[in-house]
């Protein structure tokens, strides 16, 4: 095949909302760009983007309590909150601009006005509730958070989570309006939509990518199977974004650039339960986040979730762990083993010698009963009943492994993960949560550290489509009203009709 003819600017390895963020922020850059995105199913979004493979929060430390750790010294850290809030507000700001351009329809297909809630019990952690509200309400981001711990208030507020329920221990909850439900899933086709608009953009499906290597004058050649004729392609650009979901590790391996050294994966698979009962799913209204159990993981926090999938109102309950040595959900199972090399072996034996409580957690998980999980359900619903609810499975999450400064050789990350090679030819995200809610500050990032010549250039065009990019809303607290409120008009946000998706 003639390379000449499969010569591009900018190759997306993956159908999901990383690839399709990067590729719609670029072609309103450089929209002389020739891009290609491969993808190796029928469709956009149907791994870690699809709505029933993630959580559907709009992530914004609303109510996500690890976000605030509490210190030696009995004080919050409040940084990464503020910070993940910041990120999510880029991710508004860009979308209510392809809104107002026109570029996409009907937000509230993919945004929804959800309350989010912080729900404890137990004094101890009644009392840290009070200290976070606190904390985070000097931030306008946070502006509007209420506290409540007495009866009355939280029948309003959470009332199918107190029904039943006994007054044997305190209870405490915050809540706050300007939560979301996110369907991922929709709004990565919607930009896809905007992307096949564009007559230098080219999407695969059913392409399967098999190889990156480098070639003798700098390029990236791309190895794909057309998985409709069994055939290979040979495509060489300047630049190549991994964005693969769990895909992404075992091909940027391929790449063989040094920063894909001494870094690993571990697949973590995920269960939700669904309520098929109407009359309960109407009873609630909100994204109600608890703690972790104490040795338990980040990934594990406990959340009763209002979704909006598909133009139906549902409710959602996990995540409950699974495993599988998958990567994707279309994986094989013998990804987790194909991905350890001679130079990442020692980086994943330490992760497991430390991480004896994830081992200890998951087994747990995997040994749970119907009835048990029914048990966990009712300390959020007391009176939730077996036969009302589904188990469906989630997406598989590849958590990242790698030697870092602070923890060590095989530190286990539970975040979002960017690498790219020194000359910023090639990247690849890894991780996951927040993940799909600071997809544009990542794919900025991106930018960033991959264009770095073209990049100063980009920023006027930038701060048009988000205008905080660069700036501290945290510290400019009337203007991140004024933009706020045009944001929320925009995306739907300040009209919300019960059950109903608007159009």
């Amino acid at each position: 095949m003639n390379s000449v003819l499969n010569k591009t600017d900018v190759i997306l390895v993956g159908g999901g909302i990383m690839s399709a963020t990067l590729g719609t922020l670029l072609k309103e850059l450089k929209p002389e760009w020739d891009i290609k995105v491969f993808e190796k199913l029928d469709r956009t979004a149907q791994e870690s983007s699809d709505a029933m493979n993630n959580a559907g929060t709009g992530h914004s430390a609303l109510c996500e309590m690890n976000y605030t750790p509490e210190m030696a010294d009995g004080s919050l850290d409040i940084t990464k909150a503020i910070r993940i809030n910041e990120q999510f507000q880029l991710s508004k700001q860009f979308w209510s601009y392809l809104v107002d351009r026109g570029l996409i329809e009907k937000p509230n297909d993919f945004i929804m006005p959800v309350p989010h809630l912080s729900f404890v019990e137990g004094d101890k952690n009644v009392e840290f509730l009070k200290k976070r509200v606190k904390a985070l309400t000097g931030s306008p981001l946070f502006e509007g958070m209420e506290f409540a711990d007495d009866e009355a208030t939280l029948e309003k507020w959470i009332p199918l989570m107190m029904e039943g329920r006994g007054t044997e221990e305190p209870i405490a909850a915050t809540k706050i309006e300007s939560g979301t439900d996110i369907n991922f899933g929709n709004l990565t086709r919607k930009l896809f939509d905007v992307l096949q608009g564009e007559k230098e953009v080219d999407i695969h499906f059913e392409h399967s990518v098999e190889d990156i290597r480098r070639t003798e004058g700098g390029e990236w050649q791309v190895k794909v199977k057309n998985l409709k004729t069994g055939k290979h392609e040979y495509h060489t650009s300047r630049f190549v974004f991994i964005g693969a979901g769990g895909g992404s590790l075992p091909l940027l391996q391929k790449t063989g650039i040094p920063e894909s050294k001494n870094v690993g994966g571990f697949p973590v698979s995920g269960l939700f339960m669904v309520c098929q009962n109407p009359e309960v799913v109407e009873k609630h209204n909100a994204k109600v986040y608890g703690k972790a159990k104490v040795g338990a993981p980040p990934m594990s926090v406990p959340h009763l979730d209002t979704r909006y999938i598909d133009g139906k109102r549902s409710l959602l309950f996990g995540p409950f762990a699974g495993f599988s040595p998958k990567f994707l959900k279309t994986g094989s199972n013998m990804d987790l083993l194909g991905s350890v090399k001679p130079y990442n072996v020692l980086t994943m034996l330490s992760a497991g010698a430390k991480e004896m409580g994830l081992t200890k957690y998951l087994i747990q998980q995997l040994l749970l009963s119907e009835e048990e999980r029914m048990e966990d359900l009712r300390e959020f619903i007391p009176e939730a009943r077996s036969g009302e609810w589904d188990v469906v499975t989630a997406g598989q999450r590849v958590q990242v492994i790698k030697d870092t400064d602070k923890g060590g050789k095989g530190t286990l990350q539970f975040g979002t993960e960017v690498i790219t090679s020194e000359d910023g030819s090639i990247a690849a995200l890894l991780g996951a949560s927040p993940g799909a809610s600071v997809s544009v500050d990542v794919m900025l990032d991106v930018m960033s550290r991959c264009f770095k010549e073209d990049f100063p250039e980009w920023k006027d065009k930038i701060k048009e489509m988000i205008p905080s990019f660069g700036i501290s809303l945290t510290d400019n607290p009337e203007y991140f009203r004024e933009i706020d409120e045009k944001i929320s008009r925009n995306l739907g946000l300040n009209t919300h009709e019960e059950g109903v998706l608007l159009s």
